[in-house]
C-alpha cells in the first residue's frame, strides 16, 4: 500500500484512498489500516520503538506532549489542512503500553453524513422532527457508528431549526457549519477543561439543543437528566449493545439508594434510545462495506410506567410489538435488512440476538411479501 519512510502524514492522507476506517500504530509491526471492518498490514518494515515514540510528534501541542507524557493517555482530534484529503478529521486515542507509544486513529470525513449515506431507518429522521425536549440516546458499542449519527441528527436540526445548538465533546469530530441554528461546539482540554464543568454552566448559555459526546460518569448522566428536565432537548452517547443496557448502564453509576430517584427522572424525560451495529454488507446491492441494524425504543405512557416500575423485563416485548410508535427490535431490523437484500440471511444470522426468533420473522415478512404479489396478480 504505502512504501518508503514511515510519516504520519502520509499515512492520514491514504485513509482516504484506501477507504480505511481506522490506522493502527504499533511497536513491532507495520502501520495496519482497517478497511471494510479487516486489518490490513502496510507494506513497509515494523515500526521501531524510536518511530513509534515520535511518529505522532508533528500533530501536537507542547501542552498535549506533556499531558501524554504525564498520564499515558491522550485523546484529540486532528485535520489535514491540504492536499486530496483536506478537511478530513481524525480522532486520534495514543496510549502507553510497554513503556512505548501506541496509537488508534479513527477517520472522521469532512462532509457530514446524512441518515441515506448511513443507511438509516427513516425512525431516526421522525424522533429529530417530533421531540423538542427530553433525552435521545445512540447507544452501540465502540465503532458501531455513534457519532455519525448523532453528527446527522444535529445536522438535522441546524438545518430545519432556529436554535441554540452547544455541543460538549472529547474530542470535537465533526464541524457543523451554522444555518437555521447558531452551533458553540466545546473540546474538552482546549475549550474547557473537562465535562463537568461544561456541564454545569450549560444550561446558562441559553441552548435549546446539547450535545454531550459520551455520557461516562455519575455527573454527566445526571447533567443530561437535568437538562432535559428544564425544557432542553439532550442527545448523547452511551457505551452499550442494546437498548436495555442502557438502564443498567446509566443506573450503575449511581449508589442503589439514588436508582429510584433515577428511574422517576429517566420516566419523565428519556424519549428515545436508538442502538446500532454495523452488519457487513452485500457488496452487490449495497456501495458501502457495513450497514447499521438498529433498535428504536420510544416513550410512550407504557414505557414511561415500565421504566419508573423497575419492570424493565417487560419492555422488549413493547419494543416488538409497537412498529407503530416507531419501534422494532434488532430482529425486526435485520429481518428488514434481509429483504432488502443489503446482508444476507447466513451474516443476519450470526448477528441476530435471537436466531429463532429472526427465522420466524423472516418467514412472516416472506408470507407478506407473497401474499401482496398474489393480490397484485389478482
Amino acid at each position: 500500500m504505502i512504501q518508503g519512510a514511515i510519516n504520519i502524514k502520509k499515512l492520514l492522507t491514504a485513509m482516504k484512498r484506501l477507504d480505511a476506517s481506522d490506522l493502527h500504530i504499533k511497536v513491532g509491526i507495520p502501520p495496519v489500516y482497517r478497511i471494510g471492518g479487516a486489518l490490513h498490514p502496510i507494506e513497509s518494515e515494523p515500526v521501531t520503538e524510536d518511530e513509534a515514540d515520535h511518529l505522532l510528534d508533528p500533530l501536537l501541542s507542547e501542552n498535549q506532549l506533556e499531558a501524554f507524557a504525564a498520564s499515558g493517555n491522550l485523546d484529540f482530534a486532528w485535520h489535514l489542512a491540504d492536499g486530496p484529503s483536506a478537511g478530513d478529521r481524525f480522532r486520534i486515542n495514543m496510549l502507553r503500553s510497554g513503556n512505548h507509544t501506541h496509537a488508534a486513529i479513527r477517520r472522521v470525513r469532512a462532509e457530514i453524513p446524512t441518515y441515506d449515506d448511513l443507511h438509516l431507518p427513516q425512525s431516526y429522521r421522525n424522533i429529530v422532527e417530533k421531540e423538542r425536549d427530553g433525552m435521545v440516546l445512540i447507544v452501540g458499542t465502540t465503532g458501531s457508528g455513534k457519532s455519525s449519527t448523532l453528527a446527522a441528527m444535529i445536522d438535522q436540526i441546524n438545518h430545519t431549526r432556529p436554535v441554540n445548538i452547544i455541543t460538549v465533546e472529547d474530542p470535537v469530530e465533526y464541524r457543523f457549519t451554522p444555518d437555521k441554528a447558531i452551533i458553540s461546539q466545546r473540546e474538552v482540554g482546549i475549550d474547557v477543561s473537562d465535562f463537568h464543568t461544561a456541564l454545569r454552566f450549560v444550561v446558562r448559555q441559553d441552548p435549546d439543543v446539547v450535545f454531550i459526546g459520551e455520557m461516562r460518569d455519575q455527573e454527566t448522566v445526571l447533567s443530561g437528566i437535568q437538562a432535559a428536565e428544564t425544557g432542553h432537548l439532550v442527545f448523547a452517547t452511551l457505551h452499550t449493545s442494546d437498548t436495555m443496557g442502557a438502564f443498567g448502564r446509566m443506573l450503575e453509576f449511581f449508589p442503589q439508594d439514588e436508582r429510584a430517584f433515577v428511574r422517576s427522572s429517566l420516566s419523565g424525560t428519556l424519549k428515545a434510545i436508538c442502538a446500532q451495529r454495523l452488519i457487513p454488507a452485500n457488496r452487490d446491492v449495497v456501495d458501502v462495506p457495513v450497514v447499521p441494524a438498529t433498535e428504536v425504543l420510544r416513550s410512550n405512557p407504557t414505557v414511561r410506567e415500565l421504566i419508573r416500575d423497575e419492570r424493565d423485563s417487560d419492555i422488549p416485548a413493547i419494543v416488538a410489538n409497537s412498529k407503530a410508535d416507531g419501534m422494532h427490535t434488532f430482529n425486526q431490523s435485520l429481518a428488514d435488512l434481509v429483504e432488502k437484500e443489503w446482508i444476507d440471511l447466513a451474516t443476519a444470522m450470526n448477528y441476530s440476538p435471537n436466531r429463532e426468533a429472526l427465522v420466524s420473522t423472516v418467514k412472516g415478512v416472506e408470507v407478506k411479501a407473497s401474499t401482496m404479489v398474489g393480490r397484485l396478480k389478482g
